[in-house]
């Protein structure tokens, strides 16, 4: 049974905001953001869409090294709390983004598409290609390795919180009908966890 339900997601994330605004960034993290900014400065692109941001931290980092940055996020809290920080945020599903098409040089998704079934993965894909300029770029990172999806059992969020995992080669497959690959690579986080699935992409004609 898949036990997705986007209302108990965005509860969890409301009830545990104030708790993720006090998180420090690991510097994994920090590298991974650096080097899509950098791609993005090179090419020239500014505007970009930052896909559950959470209470914000990256996409104020991004704005704050020279992006325009909207951020959307389904929960109000982390909504709330981008919007302290002088953010331009909505309150929004990934699966129907609001936005013209065209509307992004570049699109980052940290951790937060492996919150959605994979039957729903090809719907949010197209509408991130959807408001993406040709020859925009769309940062696709989770944590994966293995291929499952389901209630986390040993979440410590309450409601506790659905995950998607995918396969190296699955990842890659997953998106290869929405964009053209420009970079993948992994970053292992220790012998029992997980590992961080890395990928730059591109609207293609």
């Amino acid at each position: 049974m898949e036990q997705w339900s986007p209302e108990r997601l965005k509860e969890a994330y409301n009830r545990h905001a104030t708790e993720r605004e006090r998180m420090e960034k690991q510097e994994w993290k920090q590298i991974e953001r650096e080097r899509f900014l950098q791609r993005m400065k090179d090419e020239g692109k500014r505007k970009l869409l930052e896909i559950g941001p959470g209470p914000g931290h990256d996409s104020l980092y991004f704005r704050d090294h020279g992006l325009e940055v909207r951020a959307a996020d389904a929960s109000e809290e982390m909504v709330r709390l981008c919007r302290e920080k002088g953010l331009d945020a909505d309150v929004m599903d990934m699966e129907a983004l609001a936005y013209e098409d065209g509307s992004f040089d570049g699109v980052y998704a940290q951790n937060c598409l492996l919150h959605i079934p994979k039957r729903l993965i090809p719907q949010v894909l197209q509408e991130i290609r959807r408001v993406l300029k040709t020859g925009g770029l769309f940062f696709w990172g989770v944590y994966g390795g293995e291929d499952s999806e389901g209630i986390w059992d040993k979440d410590a969020y309450e409601p506790k919180r659905f995950f998607s995992f995918y396969t190296d080669e699955g990842l890659q497959a997953a998106a290869a009908p929405f964009f053209e690959q420009v970079d993948f690579h992994t970053v292992h986080l220790g012998e029992d966890a997980l590992s961080f699935q890395s990928l730059t992409l591109r609207k293609g004609e």
